[in-house]
């Protein structure tokens, strides 16, 4: 069970164990309150049939009050206490799952992936919460509470109740999530092409109409709204059989207490009740217990199978999750070690927020028969060496697709490596190498928080002195706003090469002591580029002589004194 994704998925979110049985236990006294209910409500009504004097009907008819009220009251608390369990593990899910992205998870990752595994994803895990565990614990509690309350009525009665809560609340929900984990899976795959052809058409739109292929982009959008919407219908067949086993378990469960129950009370045959026709073992009261009491035992199980569908998304959300974090193919590949020093990295990051991160000693990346790629190998025979000292500078060539990106990602850790190591001296690669994509995301919000992204303690002044090293002084001083001047769009509201050194200046002001740059001089203008490329590789240039820079470019580096890394070649 502890290799269940699902599970993985709570630990690595830091589910609140005490408040989860908190809100069951909550559930569960609801649903007794519900099933004492049922059972009092029929003694009560069988016996005013009786006509007996009023108060002796008092005590009853006072519980039967207490429990209607207390029956709604703890479904609502418990609704309360599921939900905040819930809605509390998928912001802290979120926060760990950015985190780890933020750590390097995730690389090579599409962003209709990114927001699947960060929107949607999520939601399942929480709904698996509320929807999942919690109904599935309360329906335990209550069938084991109506069987037993059954059998001291009437042991067959029991026997016959216990086997159809079985079919109700077991096989049902074990066949709606057996026959629905295929349609699942498929819908999910339908709904994520659905969210990449959407995240395509809008952040590509200009760039799709020049080429003329907007209309593709849509008819694909159509296609996978279409699988996604075939998907979720062929599990509809299946779901309903197994919804039908709940009425049809309680059909044959309260036929078969009616029986029991008139042959207990009349003695008709003796062969259930042993007894003789003159001698009734069963009173009316008790009578109307086994008519009524499975009614009410079936109204926790009938929701199981919803449940195991839920539990089922949840299962499958939790595995893309984790391997998301991962950054493994499967998060049901990881083995237990694996999962706990993720946790544990996850809880760590979380309680010293703090903290530095980035240790401010001076570094030594070290690289031995360092081997790249994502199914295959991209680099030479038996991989490269690297010795790279603090204040060293590194160029990173070849053609395009020959895997330099991929190269200066795996130098960062965050692709693992195909073959031998890539590490760094004193502090760990993590606490010592930040790697800056090509295509990084500038936020639609000001340009101050822009570059604290890099460093959330920069002040003002860092922040105008590494603009202006890049080469946005002036333009900094013509922004009305100044650092407050929201970007409307994000890197949309900028030319390529504004956004290019923006990117570049957070780089200047984060705290890494190596600092891995892909492309920095793409868009900028070919009349500035070999000066700014300069500027970045001079040791007293942009990131000083205490820091090592490394620099994925296509650009003509001849005339530069800086040791080559040529990828493809």
């Amino acid at each position: 069970m502890r290799n269940d994704p699902l599970l993985r998925a709570f630990d690595f979110i830091g589910l609140r164990r005490s408040s989860l049985v908190a809100a069951i236990c909550l559930g569960a006294a609801g649903a007794l309150s519900a099933l004492g209910l049922a059972a009092l409500s029929a003694w009560l009504i069988t016996r005013a049939w009786q006509m007996p004097p009023v108060l002796y009907l008092s005590v009853a008819v006072t519980a039967v009050r207490a429990l209607g009220i207390s029956r709604a009251l703890f479904r609502y608390l418990e609704r309360l206490a599921s939900h905040r369990v819930a809605l509390d593990a998928m912001a802290s899910a979120r926060g760990r799952v950015y985190r780890a992205l933020a750590g390097g998870s995730g690389v090579g990752a599409q962003r209709s992936e990114l927001l699947a595994r960060t929107a949607d994803d999520v939601d399942e895990i929480g709904d698996a919460l509320v929807r999942g565990v919690v109904p599935m614990a309360v329906g335990a509690v209550t069938g084991v509470a109506a069987v037993v309350i059954m059998a001291v009525v009437s042991p067959l009665s029991a026997v016959v109740l216990a086997g159809a809560l079985l079919i109700s609340g077991v096989l049902a929900p074990w066949w709606a999530a057996r026959a629905s984990a295929t349609v699942i899976t498929d819908g999910a795959a339908a709904r994520q092409r659905t969210g990449h052809a959407v995240t395509t058409a809008l952040w590509h739109g200009p760039e799709l109409v020049v080429a003329r292929r907007r209309g593709v982009a849509l008819e694909r959008l159509r296609d996978s709204e279409n699988d996604h919407a075939q998907a979720v219908d062929a599990g509809m067949a299946r779901q309903a059989v197994a919804a039908s086993m709940t009425p049809v378990a309680m059909l044959v469960s309260v036929v078969a207490a009616a029986v029991i129950a008139v042959d207990l009370a009349s003695g008709l045959s003796g062969s259930l009740a042993g007894a003789s026709s003159s001698d009734s073992v069963i009173t009316p009261m008790l009578f109307g217990v086994l008519i009524l009491l499975p009614l009410s035992a079936f109204e926790t199980t009938g929701p199981l199978t919803d449940a195991a569908i839920a539990w089922q998304r949840g299962r499958q959300a939790g595995a893309r999750v984790m391997a998301l974090v991962d950054g493994e193919g499967s998060a049901l590949d990881l083995d237990r070690q694996s999962h706990l020093l993720l946790v544990e990295r996850a809880e760590r990051v979380e309680a010293s927020r703090a903290d530095p991160v980035f240790s401010p000693a001076p570094q030594t990346l070290i690289a031995r028969g360092l081997q790249w790629g994502h199914d295959r190998s991209l680099g030479p025979d038996g991989g490269i060496d690297l010795d790279l000292a603090p204040g060293a500078r590194l160029i990173v060539v070849g053609r395009s697709g020959a895997g330099k990106s991929t190269l200066a990602a795996t130098i960062a850790g965050q692709l693992r490596p195909l073959a031998g190591s890539v590490d760094s001296e004193p502090a760990s690669l993590p606490c010592s190498v930040a790697y800056f994509a090509e295509e990084g995301h500038l936020f639609s919000t000001s340009l101050r928080e822009n570059l604290r992204v890099a460093r959330g303690d920069a002040t003002d002044v860092e922040l105008i002195e590494a603009l202006t090293a890049v080469g946005l002084g002036e333009w900094l001083l013509a922004l009305p706003d100044g650092l407050d001047t929201d970007l409307v769009g994000g890197g949309s509201a900028l030319s390529g090469g504004q956004r290019r050194r923006i990117l570049l200046a957070r780089a200047v002001v984060h705290p890494a002591r190596v600092v891995v740059l892909d492309e920095p001089t793409e868009h900028v203008d070919s009349s500035d580029a070999p000066a700014l490329l300069r500027r970045i590789l001079d040791a007293d240039g942009l990131f000083g002589s205490g820091r090592t820079v490394i620099v994925v470019t296509h650009q003509n580096v001849d005339e530069f004194d800086v040791p080559i890394v040529s990828v493809g070649v």
